[in-house]
């Protein structure tokens, strides 16, 4: 029998980033943001649609400029997810970014020029309910902060985005959501900490410059875990030096551990040796993709358990232990269904011959 996790989630106001619900008590959202440049509306739009297909719930976008920020109408006529804009400095980009369509704005209020910038940008805002994320992160705070608590510590970080937070509150916007990302875990886990103590806005998580797949995986889990399981958080993004789908592969599983998200693709796979004769490690990943696919277009439908095996020494004997497997040879594999070889096929044909099985599998009555 698998263990429940019982989290008692912090209790938020609730905004609205377009069709999603961000805060008391909707479904924590995975975010992740575009890689492309963004004035390539083309190469932008494949990837956000391509974002979209794995799951991800909304995307943030680099507004660098006056091109980009006008890029943003062409893009939000042809994606239906969520669009956040990244502003600094500039705040006439924000203005033509709300013009543009856009469903959220990230700024930091101390960047985008004087109080009159701000209001202004707010007043925009306002109009139509857009939120805006004060994100603040540890490599970009105030100097006179710096100064008093001498460095970038969680508590630095705090007053920081609770000045913003007053920027806007005082300016009449209530659709407010932050975030303190610093890039290593124990600061991160004490600025939300801190900060879910200090306001009942909505928290977005991360760690900020997490690094690379495998390191900011790992920082990612265990810092937004770890506040996950203590009821902090209403959106997360994972930073990884890697692909915006792979942010998002691996927040969605990171809620799933939680059963904060519905389950996914239940796929065992060898870890490989000298032994395999076919490429595991990439039939895995599309065998994930695929079932992925298949349950976002059929969120009702039946989620055997998918083995994905690499050789016919242990293959076999775990392949059964599966709903739906495979246990590779040299350029073929066998095909098992509730324990039972049924077929053997070539190699190019297995991803699609699983899906067969999953799109017929039933549970036995």
């Amino acid at each position: 029998m698998q263990g429940t996790f019982q989290i008692q989630r912090r209790v938020t106001r609730q905004i609205r980033v377009g069709r999603v619900a961000v805060g008391g008590g909707a479904p924590i959202s995975v975010q992740t943001m575009t890689k492309t440049d963004t004035r390539d509306t083309a190469a932008t739009i494949a990837q956000i649609r391509e974002l979209e297909s794995l799951g991800c719930d909304m995307v943030r976008l680099a507004v660098v400029d006056e091109e980009a920020a006008r890029a943003l109408a062409v893009i939000r006529s042809a994606v239906s997810l969520p669009l956040i804009a990244d502003i600094h400095f500039q705040h006439k980009l924000a203005l033509i970014a709300i013009d543009s369509g856009v469903d959220g704005l990230r700024i930091n209020p101390g960047n985008i020029g004087g109080l009159d910038r701000v209001r202004e940008v707010v007043r925009a805002a306002s109009e139509r309910k857009l939120p805006i994320r004060i994100g603040v992160n540890a490599g970009s705070l105030e100097k006179e902060l710096l100064e008093r608590y001498g460095g970038a510590t969680a508590a630095a970080m705090v007053e920081s985005a609770m000045r913003h937070v007053r920027i806007l509150e005082d300016a009449g916007h209530p659709w407010i959501k932050i975030s303190v990302k610093a890039s290593d875990v124990p600061r991160t886990l004490a600025a939300y900490r801190l900060l879910s103590r200090a306001t009942d806005h909505p928290l977005h998580l991360g760690v900020t410059e997490a690094g690379t797949l495998l390191a900011g995986t790992v920082r990612s889990s265990v810092g937004m875990g770890l506040l996950l399981a203590e009821g902090i958080g209403d959106t997360l993004r994972v930073s990884l030096t890697d692909s915006p789908a792979q942010e998002v592969r691996v927040g969605l599983e990171l809620l799933r551990c939680f059963g904060l998200r519905e389950p996914g693709a239940s796929v065992i796979s060898c870890p490989t040796c000298g032994r395999i004769q076919i490429d595991v490690v990439t039939l895995a990943r599309e065998v994930e993709d695929a079932l992925e696919r298949y349950y976002r277009e059929n969120p009702g439908a039946a989620r055997p358990t998918v083995a994905v095996m690499g050789c016919m020494v242990n293959g076999p004997g775990e392949a059964r232990e599966a709903d739906v497997a495979i246990a590779g040879g040299k350029g073929k594999a066998a095909v098992y269904v509730r324990g039972e070889m049924v077929e053997t096929v070539p190699e190019g044909s297995i991803v699609e011959r699983l899906m067969q099985e999953v799109r017929q599998w039933r549970p036995m009555q």
